[in-house]
């Protein structure tokens, strides 16, 4: 099957099939929608065919009739006749075909035969086919609009390209993104996914000249690793923004410790960002952050800086306020920077960053290039109001160079019309103008964003050997004593088989201990009451035992240090293959979800990045006098367990819960290793 998409999505023809005459029916709406499409052109009723008026009775008569090679067939009919549909527009010499009509995989087996079908002479034929399901696409550049929204014909060509799982989401964030002033060079609604899925597209993208900036919308995910790679090579030439759908979807992650933690909708985001994209929390975010990412970029850094002038200081307020909560750094600007603007600025007003301009007079275009001259600053973000008698924003910004040479995003206040006129103007000197703090503070973290993605050298390929995991069942001192062999320290423990034996072990042990339950087939020991922690005597130790039961085994472990509890796993999703979950641990990491997750396997280096994901990474950075985490210890750590993991083709899971941080280092308090087999 072909990998080209160009006969789909720049076809030198078009044939509608089901076309019809009739108002409200698809094939009539499908047909009204290409009518303006410059290329061939042929309608297709084999119950009502009219030549002389353009409607022929099978595709291998249009195309007899028809200048030009029908690349792209529009199938208009039913369910049960697109199979049959798709089959003569192959053999007719179609190599391309969007199926919008529902009824297939959802609506239960009947529909999932017809899927079926469609999905078999498509590969027999070689044909590629964008749906079921869906309400098309269009490529306003090429005039082509193949949907039956009839005002997607009057979305005007740009540079941003829309990759949605719905074809509704396809027309509602393109609509979206030409109200805040931008174009669409292609908008794609993957619907069922039968045979396209948004990896074709993107890999379709990534080559096209047209296309600056990518829009990914997800639902579901059929092939992780190919999704991934496909984000990848996109995100290496041109920004990819990404929305997954499913916050709230749990499904069957809940099944052990890191799954609950690692929903499918964490995993995809994490997994999207590990492969250079910008990934949003909703559409408005999408927005604003193309309407910047197609136009300007911050050179890549692990740490830009954001300097902000503003016109009216509560505004002004807004942007540094957000800036803060997202991590991203507002260098204090320098002597000579605070210099210069000392004289063109009134002396009362704050310079020091944000810059407050007061009511922008004519030095505003000064001010803005001696703030984004600044060696500190990387990234400007201006707000003025569109005021009577006042400076000309776009005039001031294009004089101060704000673009390309210097990355600037501008929120421009003020009635609509005056604003719409700004922006055009600013949008025309690529230079992104969006018209709110909250607009331009998401512009600004996808800038920044892209930026320190961009920043983080590729690792080489990891190619640490390692031991696989044991076969059979595994306890908690057979799962520490595997982990000692990755180099991961565990506490001094015996395992005991009688009650004697712990005495011994309490013995040999000394201080405090802790004397826990030893059955690999119970992997929640604390809610089963087997654990007991801090046993210092032999009444204490005698007690223990006792409620644990004579019917186990037990271990006796010296107890660690004070310090704090991490959760570590790697397991296999069933989406993406191994992935590694890192996060606060005990009941927190539920509590809280927060985690961070990798695909596996990965470099120590890339490891050593997860807990600069954590909203409490500052507990693991001597908080209070606490522990500091030794981050090159912690990569290796994980990427070791990665590495068993890739190993083992038997293990499904390795979970350290708690990994402690100590003054001494980390620690592993607690191992669960399962098998494969075990899950099943």
């Amino acid at each position: 099957m072909s990998t080209d998409l160009t006969p789909m999505f720049a076809p030198e023809g078009v044939v509608v099939i089901g076309a019809s005459r009739q108002s409200g029916k698809l094939g009539a709406a499908m047909a009204r929608s290409l009518a303006t499409f410059p290329g061939a052109r042929a309608l297709v009723n084999a119950r009502r065919p009219e030549p002389d008026e353009g409607v022929y009775a099978s595709v291998a008569e249009a195309v007899t009739h028809t200048r030009g090679r029908l690349d792209l067939a529009v199938l208009c009919v039913p369910a049960a006749g697109c199979a049959q549909a798709l089959a003569e527009a192959a053999a007719a010499g179609c190599r391309a075909a969007l199926v919008c009509a529902g009824g297939f995989g959802e609506a239960g087996p009947e529909g999932e035969q017809y899927a079926q079908a469609l999905r078999r002479i498509a590969q027999e034929t070689g044909i590629r086919l964008l749906g079921p399901n869906t309400s098309g696409f269009f490529a306003p550049h090429l005039g082509l609009t193949a949907s039956f929204v009839p005002a997607a014909g009057q979305i005007p060509a740009g540079d941003i390209a829309v990759v949605a799982a719905s074809g509704g989401v396809n027309h509602a964030l393109s609509f979206d993104l030409v109200a805040a002033g931008n174009g669409i060079s292609l908008g794609v609604g993957i619907g069922a996914g039968l045979d396209v899925t948004a990896p074709d597209v993107l890999a379709h993208l990534a080559g096209d000249d047209r296309t600056t900036a990518v829009a990914l919308h997800l639902e579901t995910v059929p092939d992780g690793p190919r999704l991934v790679e496909a984000v990848r090579r996109a995100a290496a030439v041109k920004p990819v923004v990404a929305l997954v759908v499913g916050r709230s979807d749990v499904g069957d992650f809940a099944r052990s410790h890191t799954g609950a933690l690692a929903t499918s909708w964490r995993t995809t985001r994490a997994a999207l960002r590990q492969a250079g994209a910008v990934v949003v929390d909703d559409e408005r975010e999408m927005v604003d952050a193309l309407t910047a990412l197609s136009r300007v970029q911050v050179r890549p850094l692990d740490d830009p800086g954001l300097a902000i002038v503003t016109a009216q200081a509560g505004p002004g307020l807004l942007l540094a306020d957000r800036a803060g909560v997202d991590g991203i750094r507002m260098p204090e600007l320098a002597d000579d920077t605070q210099q210069t603007l000392s004289g063109l600025l009134p002396p009362l007003t704050y310079q020091r960053n944000p810059v407050d301009t007061g009511r922008p007079a004519e030095t505003f275009a000064r001010v803005l290039d001696a703030t984004a001259a600044d060696p500190a600053v990387d990234l400007l973000a201006v707000y003025a109001l569109t005021e009577p008698d006042s400076v000309d924003l776009a005039s001031a910004a294009q004089d101060a160079g704000l673009g390309a040479r210097s990355p600037a995003v501008v929120v421009v206040g003020g009635l609509p019309e005056d604003v719409a006129e700004q922006r055009a103007r600013l949008h025309k000197a690529g230079i992104p103008a969006l018209t709110g703090p909250a607009s331009a503070a998401n512009a600004v973290r996808a800038l920044v964003t892209h930026a320190r993605q961009r920043a983080v050298p590729a690792d080489a390929p990891v190619r640490e050997r390692t031991a696989a995991v044991p076969s059979g069942p595994l306890d908690e001192d057979a799962a520490k004593t595997f982990l000692a062999a990755l180099g991961i320290r565990t506490p001094d423990r015996v395992a005991c088989d009688t009650r004697a034996d712990a005495h011994d072990a309490l013995r040999l042990l000394g201080g405090s201990v802790a004397v826990k339950v030893l059955d690999a087939a119970i992997l929640h020991k604390t809610e089963t009451g087997g654990v007991h922690l801090g046993v210092r005597t032999p009444d204490e130790l005698d007690a223990a035992v006792d409620a644990i039961g004579p019917d186990h085994r037990y271990l006796v472990e010296a107890m660690a240090p004070a310090g704090v509890d991490l959760v570590l796993g790697v397991r296999r999703d069933p989406v993406f293959g191994p992935v590694v979950l890192a996060g606060l641990g005990g009941t927190a990491a539920e509590a809280l979800a927060d985690v961070a997750i990798r695909l596996a396997p990965l470099s120590a280096a890339e490891a050593a990045r997860m807990p600069d994901d954590l909203a409490a990474r500052a507990l693991l950075d001597g908080w209070r006098g606490g522990p500091v985490l030794d981050r090159a210890e912690f990569g290796r750590v994980v990427s070791a367990l990665a590495a068993a993991l890739a190993a083992s083709p038997d293990t499904a899971e390795i979970e350290i819960n708690p990994l402690r941080l100590t003054a001494d280092g980390l620690i592993a308090l607690d191992a669960v290793i399962v098998h494969t087999a075990d899950r099943t």
